[in-house]
């Protein structure tokens, strides 16, 4: 059959093809609707929109429906792949893609969170942990206090962080001062307080996603070595940190080092 002459006429969509084009562009809708709502539940509980529960039920949601983009992106890929309808077999990858990471990101979140112990204070010194002065004031109303949680809270980090020690220079106190100080400001940190004369730094850490305030103290002291380094990373929210204070104890310390030349 042709329109004219010599021309043959257009193919024509098959009403298969069509139909996955369209489940491709629902499995799209479906992973970016769960990749916005895994944006906008960190972001709205940063800007105060939601509570954090609201938030973690997002995240939730956002899971399942990265699952859903996800296994429909890949059906739908399948399908217009063999159906020869090209657009439709992009926009179902790019499903699988945002699907995956959303997916995946919270899995991986799960698995972490399993891992590691429901603590949020980590420090160099669980037998004499470096007290908070200056951030005191900032930690009213915080769920978590900042005394220590003693014996028991010591216990779990030993078995989980047990690489999590003091940090000691061969400086003086007054250097290894400055060379703290000067870790803790390239850390990003907003430093509360600085008082060289009683060896205490304090300062404030704000996670970038959901905008999290952790608080970190450090002590420098006297020592044969010349001086001992002490850290304290402390959540104001959340009954475990998933790993993140230790994470932070351990890339301070190198800094330290760093700073200090050793």
């Amino acid at each position: 059959m042709s329109t004219q002459a010599g021309q043959p006429a257009p193919p024509t969509r098959s009403p298969h093809a069509a139909r996955f084009s369209r489940l491709a562009a629902l499995a799209l809708v479906i992973a970016g609707v769960s990749l916005l709502c895994a944006i906008l539940a960190g972001l709205g509980y940063r800007w105060g929109w939601w509570p954090l529960g609201v938030a973690f039920s997002m995240l939730r949601y956002a899971a399942y429906a990265g699952i859903a983009g996800l296994v429909l992106g890949i059906v739908a890929a399948v399908r217009t792949w063999t159906a020869a309808t090209l657009r439709g077999f992009w926009a179902a990858l790019l499903a699988v893609a945002v699907g995956l990471v959303v997916a995946g990101t919270m899995y991986q979140w799960l698995l972490q969170a399993k891992k590691v112990p429901p603590i949020h204070d980590i420090t160099t010194d669980p037998a004499d942990p470096p007290a908070f002065v200056a951030v005191l004031p900032l930690r009213q109303g915080a769920a978590n206090p900042a005394e220590y949680g003693g014996p028991a809270v010591a216990a779990q980090q030993e078995k989980a962080y047990p690489d999590i020690r003091p940090l000691h220079l061969a400086l003086p106190p007054a250097r290894a001062f400055q060379a703290a100080l000067t870790a803790a400001r390239d850390m990003g940190w907003a430093i509360d307080a600085s008082v060289p004369t009683a060896g205490r730094i304090e300062a404030t850490a704000t996670t970038f996603w959901f905008g999290f305030k952790d608080d970190i103290v450090v002590r420098i002291r006297p020592d044969s070595a010349g001086s001992r380094v002490d850290v304290r990373s402390v959540s104001r929210v959340g009954k475990s940190d998933v790993g993140t204070n230790a994470k932070r104890v351990r890339a301070y310390l190198a800094r330290v080092k760093q700073a200090a030349g050793t």
